[in-house]
């Protein structure tokens, strides 16, 4: 299945550094949304690059009903009185059990979080990523 790949794809480059505004499509650095494009590129689906222009993309999900694969959406401290998709500064893979896989903040890594305290305050919502999925589909 579809999920399980892009989850073993995005396992496969845990401890790889945050950069800021990595570069698409390579792996010694990623941030957020580079990861999410990355893992899902190699799977065979097209995200645009940043993590406001993802959650544009896919089904909308509640978030009592996320499940494994889903992308979740996050407000950081800089943009949480931004409006809109504006407010929108971090995106990471749902990997079930309460568990997130993404990579944030300088220094840090590729890695997985449990989503606790923290992370729920930020937690703004959730999309649902097709296979079949392209950039294109919602213009």
């Amino acid at each position: 299945m579809g999920t399980n790949n892009i989850i073993s794809t995005g396992l496969h480059h845990l401890g790889v550094p945050y950069l800021y505004n990595a570069p698409p499509f390579q792996t010694n650095t990623f941030d957020c949304s580079s990861f999410i494009q990355y893992i899902f590129h190699k799977n065979g689906i097209t995200l645009p690059r940043n993590s406001r222009q993802q959650f544009q993309i896919g089904s909308e999900i509640s978030l009592k009903k996320i499940e494994r694969g889903d992308l979740l959406f996050f407000t950081t401290s800089k943009r949480r009185k931004r409006a809109g998709i504006e407010k929108i500064g971090h995106v990471a893979l749902y990997l079930g059990n309460g568990k997130i896989l993404h990579t944030f903040r300088q220094g840090k890594k590729v890695k997985i979080t449990k989503l606790k305290s923290h992370w729920k305050k930020g937690l703004i919502g959730a999309r649902r990523i097709h296979m079949n999925q392209t950039e294109k589909d919602d213009n």
